[in-house]
């Protein structure tokens, strides 16, 4: 990477600074990346979301269907590619990112509920849940 570029921890801030309500949850992880990101991109260690359903992959555009611990159903499309995950449903938003960072790895969360055709997500919950995430990363990365 050359010193004008960003990495994809940098790219999600840029990305959650653009969703009015948008929150974004950083931690370092002891674990390298070829260790994380597996981890992170099968997106089970989400608590809200209890299955996903892969319905398409070309490349690194990705879409599947997902359904919350509620019962409630989401069909997301967007990108993923090795540390890096933007899926969003007409309600659902979930950001992903991760960077080596020595012989750990940075990552970064966002999401949360959308406000439909606006840029914007609900922000009531949010950090708690991406906190949550983010420890139940760590424990299954620590594994």
């Amino acid at each position: 990477m050359t010193p004008h570029e960003i990495d994809d921890v940098h790219r999600l801030r840029v990305m959650a600074a653009g969703v009015r309500g948008a929150q974004l949850v950083e931690r370092t992880l002891a674990a390298p990346f070829e260790e994380v990101w597996p981890v992170m991109s099968a997106l089970d260690f989400l608590p809200d979301l209890q299955h996903t359903r892969l319905l398409h992959c070309d490349g690194d555009r990705i879409e599947l269907l997902a359904r919350s611990k509620y019962g409630f159903r989401a069909h997301l499309r967007g990108f993923r590619r090795p540390g890096w995950c933007w899926l969003q449903s007409r309600f659902l938003l979930v950001g992903l990112a991760a960077a080596p960072d020595g012989s750990g790895t940075r990552i970064a969360l966002t999401g949360g509920v959308r406000v439909p055709t606006r840029a914007a997500v609900l922000p009531f919950g949010t950090k708690p849940e991406l906190t949550k995430a983010a420890h139940r990363l760590a424990s299954r990365v620590a594994l």
